[in-house]
C-alpha cells in the first residue's frame, strides 16, 4: 500500500480521488447546452424543410384550382399546422404558393420564436380544356 512518502512530489495528503468527478460535474452544464443548441438547430432546419415541401404540394394543387390550403397542411405536424399560414394568390399563369410557419423551441406544441419560416413555391397553371 503506497504511503505519503511515495506519492509524487507536490501532491496533497490523500490524492486525487476525486478530481475526475469533480470536471465531469463542472463539464455536465457545458454538455447539456450544447446539446440544446444543436436540437434547437435540428428544429429550425426541419422547419425550413417542412415550409418547402408544404409550399410545393400547395402551388401543385393550386395550379389545378383545388384546396391548396389542405394540400400544404397534409403532410404537416399537429404542432406545424395549428401556426401555418398558407397563401395562394389566384391571378397569373404561375401558382405561386407561400407557406410560412413557426419554429418551435425545443418541443413541437410548446411556444415558437416570434419570426417565421417562409417556403415558397411555383407551378404552372393547368387550362382545364388542355386535356389529353
Amino acid at each position: 500500500m503506497p504511503t505519503h512518502r511515495d506519492a509524487a512530489p507536490g501532491t496533497p495528503p490523500g490524492g486525487d480521488g476525486g478530481q475526475v468527478a469533480v470536471e465531469f460535474l463542472g463539464m455536465v452544464p457545458l454538455i447539456l447546452i450544447t446539446l440544446v443548441l444543436l436540437w434547437q438547430c435540428v428544429l429550425v432546419g426541419y422547419t425550413f424543410t417542412l415550409a418547402a415541401n408544404a409550399a410545393d404540394e400547395a402551388a401543385r394543387v393550386c395550379a389545378v384550382d383545388g384546396d391548396y390550403d389542405a394540400a400544404a397542411r397534409r403532410n404537416l405536424g399537429a404542432s406545424w399546422s395549428e401556426t401555418a399560414e398558407v397563401n395562394c394568390p389566384g391571378a397569373g399563369e404561375m401558382a405561386k404558393a407561400t407557406v410560412r410557419l413557426r419554429v418551435p423551441v425545443l418541443f413541437p406544441g410548446a411556444i415558437a420564436f416570434p419570426f417565421p419560416v417562409t417556403g415558397e413555391a411555383g407551378a404552372v397553371r393547368e387550362d382545364e380544356g388542355a386535356g389529353g
